[in-house]
């Protein structure tokens, strides 16, 4: 950071000490009024070690009211600094702690505390929130019970756990498991229900209610569906049940993140909850289901076992992703599940990896944690818990689940903990596969062949090697699953899938008793987070995208070879035979699955080939990528037009619209397709499918379509007029136009839309719609003249002062400023130092835009 905005003391995981003092019981009086909200608080605490009575209390709460045991403090009695309360008068082993303060509602537009979303109260205190709300140990390792009565004439009156009393103006709600502040939840409002029951496996009978707002009934169908599948699915495959009376859903507008899993009541993001064909696309239907499940999983992977501190974010969000991912793919296809989240992680995680907010899975220091909920702790975490599964197999997985449930539940545990119930119930030793959790940046494994064509043996050697990253320059071995398999010539399995540890810099295995030299499929089902590198040629690439039998390998070997294709192409070579022909038999092949087949004719994103032109020591040129990628569709259009339009007639999926994966395939096949054919049509199968649509899925793809073909203007209009009220798809217009708008129209078109009058920058899912579109558009946000990051720039300044927190995440589009030429750089650096030099700039946007700053 500059001079203006100096480093915060960071706060770091060797300081963690406990907390002073344990609290029995929480019990909250809440009277409700948007702009004088009353929140009193009686807390029964008992020390536990020497010190201070030390409180969280947010800025902008007035406190009213303090006392001991009924007896009010002095002014002598407790200072106020920051947001810190301390209590200096001598206290007793046992007290309860009164307190009452006033909060504004109305007025707190940072989607944090107690706050309103459309006239409906609601509440987000994961991570720091709770301290908005009223003063208390804000922290995860202070767990209690918590009685809540909230005061309104509103009609629905909601908070976590079991309701005790409802009357008119007045509902009392008791949680009897002990929960840190975070998952405290509160919400109030105009509200309707979509119910149903679950009975569980031990035969207690659950309600479940989905609460949305009038006139949203009819598209919260699929949510409650996705619970009770994912209520299902983790008794049978986790064997965890759910342990309250009641399972509340809630959908708001304004909501920083996707959902929150709150004890007994999720908060959710409307995005993640409402759904009907005509407004949703199938992406759409897949997150609501993962999401849903995701936040319900919580319920023992985060509440019942919770974080001791915030370092340990991961040990409940990285097993929870872990949990989800598995859910989906049981629901879906697993092979094609498997490759969206390496295509999710490379993009995000990855990235993350190669640039300035590089950290490891479990930082060891942070200034603001809100910036650490990050692609590395979810989707890196994810797959960290997947390496693990990996490496002591599914019995001893189970086994380690079973004895971490049993020995954490009511506990805020640590990654210490968790690795060591694994080594407990499995007598293996993790302390070298500790380093994925402590150690920052992607390993780089190098592959060699050596072939004994005289004793037919094959030796493999492998090298590991992770680069430097901030504050992290040298890093020892890491343990590393590679599973491996061989393919003979004619394409036969020669040997299934094995594991090889890899746990030393350098290290080789032999395969003896081959007959021919095979080809080697290498990070089958991407058995670890690594980069790995080979001597392939475009013809062996080809065959192992043919014939290879693990579904992950074969699209891996498909994207190495377009990937190879365009970077040759940026070099002035042409598309090679072997990719075009490779594409020829996708397209062909009736009988796998389309998802899939979907996925193979994507090409490598703008994004992944100017990473891998900065890696290979060139600068990458957004413009050159952009017009590569286009002319290689083209000609992949031209090659198979005949092909291309079999499977646009063969994939309309008979019957009334359903999100399941089947149909889903056949439509994601079917847009894939598209996208290729508008390159030659000028648009006019994208104008036909979407004039005939019947679901949101095609009519958006189309849309999509027709916008990069620069042909949509008729479309994008009929759009906003059929969906101008259904304020998600509103969403979706604005998103779709700055992502796939032709990049030299890309700002202009950004700036028109920020001036629309339905451009409701206070919201975070209109902001990250329209500011998020055009950071995907990559040659567009990284127009030579800068004024991509200009835009961006006044933006995050402007919700900076409403929402630092979506201001934070929203400025990890500049992350990759700095593989970028002189030009660039110059007007990104000018951007992000005028972001810097701004006065009163939050705690938030100041340290990512300082972090990233500082990358050259």
């Amino acid at each position: 950071m500059n001079a203006s905005h100096p480093v915060p003391a960071p706060q770091r995981l060797e300081d963690y000490r406990p907390y002073s003092f344990a609290i029995k019981e929480v019990r909250l009086d809440v009277t409700l009024d948007p702009q004088a909200s009353r929140v009193r608080a009686e807390l029964d605490l008992t020390r536990q070690h020497d010190g201070d009575l030390v409180l969280d209390i947010g800025k902008a709460v007035t406190l009213d009211r303090l006392a001991v045991d009924g007896t009010d403090l002095e002014a002598a009695d407790w200072t106020r600094k920051g947001e810190t309360l301390t209590i200096h008068r001598a206290l007793p082993q046992s007290f309860t702690l009164s307190s009452e303060v006033t909060i504004n509602p109305a007025a707190n537009t940072t989607c944090e505390g107690l706050y309103l979303s459309g006239g409906i109260f609601c509440t987000q205190c994961e991570a720091e929130g709770f301290r908005h709300i009223t003063p208390y140990p804000d922290r995860p390792d202070v767990m209690a019970p918590f009685k809540v009565t909230i005061h309104s004439d509103l009609p629905v009156l909601l908070s976590n756990g079991n309701p005790v009393a409802q009357a008119p103006g007045r509902a009392e709600w008791s949680d009897p498991w002990p929960k840190p502040a975070y998952l405290f939840a509160l919400v109030a409002g105009d509200l309707r229900a979509i119910s149903d029951k679950f009975t569980t496996m031990s035969g207690r009978e659950v309600d479940l209610n989905v609460w949305v707002r009038p006139g949203d009934e009819d598209r919260a169908g699929y949510a409650m569906d996705s619970l009770i599948r994912a209520m299902r699915w983790d008794e049978r495959v986790y064997g965890r049940e759910y342990d309250l009376d009641v399972f509340n859903i809630v959908a708001v507008d304004d909501f920083n993140m996707g959902a929150m899993e709150n004890k007994g009541l999720n908060i959710f993001n409307s995005k993640l909850v409402l759904a009907s064909p005509e407004t949703a696309t199938d992406g759409d239907y897949e997150r609501i289901g993962s999401v849903i499940a995701h936040e319900y999983f919580h319920n023992w992977t985060g509440n019942r076992i919770t974080c001791r501190d915030w370092f340990q974010l991961c040990l409940k969000e990285g097993l929870t992703v872990f949990r989800d991912q598995q859910f989906t793919s049981d629901m879906r296809s697993a092979a094609v599940k498997r490759i969206d989240d390496v295509v999710t992680l490379r993009a995000r995680q990855f990235r993350e990896d190669q640039g300035p907010l590089a950290h490891p899975v479990r930082p060891d220091s942070y200034v603001e944690i809100n910036n650490f909920y990050t692609a590395t702790v979810y989707e890196k975490g994810a797959e960290v818990i997947g390496m693990l599964k990996r490496l002591v197999g599914d019995e001893g997985y189970a086994k380690a689940l079973d004895l971490y449930f049993e020995r954490h539940d009511g506990d805020a545990a640590t990654i210490e903990d968790w690795l060591k119930v694994f080594e407990d119930a499995t007598g293996r030793d993790l302390a070298q596969f500790k380093r994925w959790y402590t150690d920052a940046g992607t390993p780089i494994v190098t592959m060699k062949e050596d072939w004994d064509a005289e004793n037919g043996v094959l030796t493999l050697s492998f090298s590991q090697q992770t680069p430097p990253t901030p504050g992290q320059t040298d890093k020892p071995p890491r343990v590393i699953p590679m599973a491996v398999g061989l393919i003979s010539p004619n394409g036969d399995e020669v040997l299934p899938t094995q594991v090889l540890e890899i746990d030393q810099a350098k290290q080789s295995f032999r395969f003896d008793g081959l007959a021919t030299r095979p080809m080697v499929s290498a990070l089958r089902d991407f058995s670890a987070p690594v980069v790995l590198r080979r001597e392939l040629t475009d013809a062996d690439r080809a065959f192992l995208f043919a014939h290879d039998r693990d579904p992950f390998a074969r699209w891996e070997a498909g994207r190495d070879l377009a990937r190879a294709t365009l970077l040759a192409m940026l070099d002035g070579g042409a598309p090679g035979p072997e990719y075009l022909a490779a594409i020829g038999r996708v397209l062909a092949d009736r009988d796998a699955d389309p998802a899939f087949l979907a996925l193979c004719l994507r090409l490598p994103s703008a994004e992944e080939l100017a990473q891998a032109r900065s890696e290979a020591g060139h600068t990458p040129d957004p413009d050159a990528i952009h017009a590569v990628r286009e002319e290689l569709a083209s000609v992949i259009a031209r090659t198979h037009q005949a092909e291309l339009d079999r499977v646009l007639t063969d994939t309309v999926p008979a019957g009334d619209y359903s999100p399941d994966a089947g149909q889903a395939g056949l439509r994601a096949l079917r847009l894939a397709a598209l996208g290729l054919v508008t390159r030659i049509d000028g648009g006019a199968r994208a104008q036909a499918i979407y004039d005939g649509a019947t679901n949101m899925t095609e009519r958006a793809g189309a849309l999509a379509a027709l916008i990069a073909a620069g042909a949509g203007q008729d479309a994008v209009a009929d759009f906003h007029d059929r969906f101008k009220d259904v304020r998600l798809v509103v969403d979706m217009w604005f998103m779709l136009q700055a992502a796939n708008a032709r990049p030299d129209r890309a700002v202009p078109l950004a700036r028109e839309l920020a001036a629309h009058p339905d451009f409701d920058w206070k919201n975070p899912n209109r902001f990250r719609a329209l500011i998020g579109g055009l950071s995907a558009n990559h040659a567009g946000f990284h127009a030579a003249d800068g004024s991509g990051y200009d835009f961006l720039a006044d933006w995050l300044l402007r919700v900076d002062a409403v929402n630092p927190q979506i201001a934070a995440r929203m400025s990890g589009a500049f992350e990759t400023w700095a593989r970028y030429d002189e030009t660039r750089k110059a007007h990104a650096k000018a951007a992000l130092d005028r972001i810097l030099a701004t006065p009163d700039l939050s705690r938030n946007l100041a340290e990512m835009a300082g972090r990233i700053r500082g990358a050259a």
